[in-house]
Formats: structure tokens, C-alpha cells, sequence
């Protein structure tokens, strides 16, 4: 598994045990970094970063693509997976798109439901496939 793959891996593992237990990604990611050993990698740091500063813009671009699932009624994990994924695909230019897309199925299929691949895979298809947004006004 490479260095990103793990990252990616412990990105979730935060962003999921925040979630479960009603607290911000960056407090948990602090209870987490003090007591890394090793320390968590950089990755992670702006995966979890990432996630949490643009929250409501990931979670309103699932909302818009997810039609018939609203985002409370996909599991936990697979939400946190779309979450990583949707804010590789549209902050993280160094990633190309197949590469984020193939790394969240891989999360999904190693760690939700047997349907949650596929549902994935379907979702961060139309997320990467939609056109970039305009500049700010």
C-alpha cells in the first residue's frame, strides 16, 4: 500500500471517529497528532484539514449528486470516503482525477458494504465529470 493509500486510510479512520463521536475533524486530529507514533503524515494532516474547512461545500456537492440518497442516509463510512474523494477532486491538483476516484473505491470495497463500491465509484463520476465552477464574483 503506498504512503498516500495509508494516509488516505488514517484521513478516514479521523474523519469517521470524529463524526461517530460529535466532534470537529481538527479536534480529533489534534487528540491524534499528539499521540501519533509515528507522527501522522502530512497527507493526512491535509486530507482531514481539507475536508474540515470546506465541509459544507463537499457535503452540498454530494447532496447535488447523490440523487435519492441524501447524505444521512448513506453509511458513515462511505460518506467520509465521498468527502476525501470530492475534496481530492476539486482542491488537490496534484492528484488526477482516475487516482482519487480508484483510491475511494478501493477504501470502499476494503471497508463499507458490498454496494458501496459501486456507489462510489457512481458518485465521484458525476462530481468528476461536472464542470469546474466559475470564478468567485
Amino acid at each position: 500500500m503506498s504512503a498516500r493509500s495509508k494516509a488516505r486510510k488514517r484521513a478516514l479512520d479521523i474523519l469517521f471517529e470524529s463524526e461517530l463521536r460529535g466532534l470537529g475533524a481538527g479536534a480529533t486530529l489534534d487528540e491524534r497528532q499528539a499521540v501519533a507514533d509515528p507522527p501522522l503524515n502530512d497527507y493526512t494532516v491535509r486530507l482531514v484539514e481539507g475536508v474540515a474547512a470546506h465541509r459544507d461545500e463537499i457535503d452540498a456537492t454530494l447532496s447535488a449528486y447523490s440523487a435519492g440518497w441524501t447524505l444521512e442516509r448513506m453509511p458513515a463510512v462511505d460518506r467520509n470516503i465521498l468527502r476525501i474523494g470530492v475534496f481530492e477532486l476539486t482542491w488537490v491538483d496534484e492528484i488526477p482525477s482516475a487516482v482519487a476516484l480508484s483510491e475511494a473505491v478501493a477504501m470502499a470495497r476494503e471497508l463499507s458494504t458490498d454496494e458501496s463500491p459501486a456507489f462510489v465509484n457512481g458518485l465521484l463520476a458525476k462530481v468528476a465529470s461536472a464542470p469546474a465552477p466559475g470564478p468567485a464574483q
